[in-house]
């Protein structure tokens, strides 16, 4: 099987890359723009106004760099994503085709299975490296080596449980950045906790805007990057379900394309 990590990981790295210009390139036109406009519209109101209630603005809820950078780890999760899920779907339409072309009374003997692997073998060399076609060619090759039905379900039952191990590992570079979303999110709490405190002492002298102002930083970073991370994990147990029934419909694939039809005497 041919390795597909060297693509695979250029398109990482091309995905962050478009996701840091995106995101900051959002942030430096629209966001913080809107927000310095806002607040400072705000501070005017409640100088002039000591009674007035200050409004909420998702442009000051996402203004901060804590939020920026849980915003591109999103779409560099969701670029991989789309990607792994992509792949995934390629395989799933795979498991439509009869690749085998056995009728339901045909039965294979040992002696068959060279020509059975030739048209597996005669598919496209991407197509390949699919699971289906390496479950069922190595199946063939186990029938023609052992001629034993028990060893070809073996067989097919261990590239499955292979490939479903390789998926989930895959998987790894997901759930590290749905894990540092929060973490970032708790790193602007401590971070605007911190300069609350350093301001306290403006706070007794009856000035709490700078200390506002910081516990907005505190628990805005904190609820964005809690949210992105729900919506993050969702999106990746629904890819965890495509993979994991990708493997469980190709394992049954092969005992009723190919195993049920294999005859050793």
């Amino acid at each position: 099987m041919k390795k597909s990590f060297p693509a695979e990981f250029v398109y990482q790295v091309f995905a962050l890359i478009v996701a840091v210009i995106i995101v900051h390139a959002v942030y430096v036109t629209v966001i913080r723009p809107n927000a310095d406009a806002f607040m400072e519209r705000e501070f005017a109101q409640m100088k002039t106004d000591p009674q007035y209630v200050a409004k909420r603005s998702f442009y000051v809820l996402v203004r901060d760099f804590e939020q920026e950078t849980c915003f591109i780890l999103m779409l560099w999760a969701f670029a991989i994503l789309g990607y792994k899920g992509v792949a995934v779907h390629r395989q799933t339409q795979l498991l439509d085709q009869d690749l085998t072309l056995l009728s339901e009374d045909m039965r294979v003997l040992p002696e068959d299975t060279r020509a059975l692997s030739r048209k597996v073998q005669s598919l496209p060399e991407r197509v390949q490296d699919f699971i289906l076609p390496r479950a069922l060619l190595t199946g063939l090759q186990r029938f023609d080596a052992t001629r034993d039905v028990h060893a070809v379900s073996a067989a097919t039952r261990d590239v499955c449980e292979s490939e479903g191990e390789r998926l989930e590992s895959e998987l790894s570079m997901i759930r590290y950045i749905a894990w540092a979303i929060p973490c970032i999110g708790f790193i602007g709490t401590v971070r605007g906790i911190g300069d609350a405190l350093g301001q306290a002492h403006k706070a007794v002298e009856g000035d709490i805007t700078g200390v506002t102002q910081s516990l907005g930083v505190a628990f805005n970073s904190t609820l964005i990057a809690l949210i992105i991370s729900i919506v993050l994990m969702f999106f990746v147990h629904q890819l965890q379900l495509m993979q994991e029934r990708l493997v469980l419909d190709t394992e049954a694939y092969c005992d009723r394309r190919l195993i049920r039809h294999l005859q050793d005497k």
